[in-house]
């Protein structure tokens, strides 16, 4: 039996793709959600505590299996930096990349041999794009961690939160990059990839975000927004984004040959270089080192 283990699978798109993954042939789906069903683990993001529970509870429930595909979905946006987790970190951060970076280390050793990586980025990590979003200034996970710190922090506190989303999508890929390098990685022949799904409107994504962005991103992913869709390649329904997502998980779509980023654009995967500063080894093995320090790993 094939093991996929994935957060984000209660709400928006990772829901949609959740129910195809679980319904493969002969899988069984192990879930992360703050408030579980019969079918979830309870995992809070937002504790790096509850974090390492949710990775025991996995690995439990294995007994002498592995784990055939990590899908890490789950992610939000804050209209600003001020929030805290229960470890002290600036949320954003600490939910959509050092929750992650935790539980993929915590599981890496459970992973298959030609096992699977998905974790879902975003584009506007990527001046390319041309998201509209705030781009992030580096990718220093103390800096991120601890925004206070970061002389070169926006004094405006929307814009500040954009940065603090876009610099943890950074990570995101700077994170699979890392991975990709690793020589335990590249010995078991494990495929790691950043999924960009674009823009999909009608997600739980903005539910902490103002009430008038969280009323136009909800229409948006009605079919008031298809007009949108037609024009701008980068915004997707929440059904391709979920397909796109289940495809990469289950190996039904794969990447060329050195490709490591997967965006969709008008409902198609493609494979494009993510941003300059996501190139950058460099930045990819100092954000592992630091980010290790951070949720308490010896490297």
């Amino acid at each position: 039996m094939t093991t996929i283990v994935m957060t984000g699978g209660s709400s928006g798109f990772g829901a949609i793709a959740a129910q195809r993954l679980a319904h493969s042939s002969e899988t069984r789906l192990i879930t992360g959600e703050r408030s579980p069903s019969a079918d979830a683990i309870a995992l809070d993001l937002a504790s790096l505590e509850s974090v390492r529970a949710f990775a025991v509870a996995v690995q439990e429930l294995l007994g002498e299996n592995s784990i055939a595909v990590l899908g890490l979905n789950a992610g939000t946006i804050l209209p600003d930096t001020a929030g805290r987790t229960v470890d002290g970190y600036e949320t954003g951060f600490a939910v959509n990349h050092l929750a992650h970076y935790l539980l993929l280390r915590l599981l890496l050793p459970s992973l298959a041999e030609k096992g699977r990586i998905v974790l879902t980025t975003s584009g506007t990590h990527d001046p390319a794009t041309g998201a509209g979003l705030a781009l992030p200034r580096h990718a220093d996970a103390e800096l991120l961690a601890h925004p206070d710190r970061d002389p070169g922090v926006h004094p405006n506190a929307r814009t500040a939160g954009q940065h603090a989303y876009t610099a943890s999508k950074l990570c995101t890929v700077l994170t699979v990059r890392a991975l990709n390098a690793n020589p335990d990685i590249r010995s078991r022949h494990i495929t790691a990839l950043a999924y960009d799904p674009g823009q999909v409107f009608g997600t739980g994504l903005a539910r902490d975000l103002a009430l008038p962005l969280r009323i136009a991103w909800s229409v948006l992913g009605t079919p008031v927004g298809a007009p949108l869709r037609r024009f701008n390649r980068n915004v997707n329904t929440r059904e391709a984004a979920a397909n796109a997502l289940a495809d990469l998980a289950l190996g039904t779509v794969t990447p060329p040959p050195g490709r490591t980023y997967a965006a969709l654009r008008h409902g198609e995967i493609t494979w494009p270089d993510p941003s300059e500063l996501a190139r950058r080894d460099d930045l990819a093995a100092a954000l592992w080192d630091d980010s290790a320090r951070l949720v308490g790993l010896a490297d």
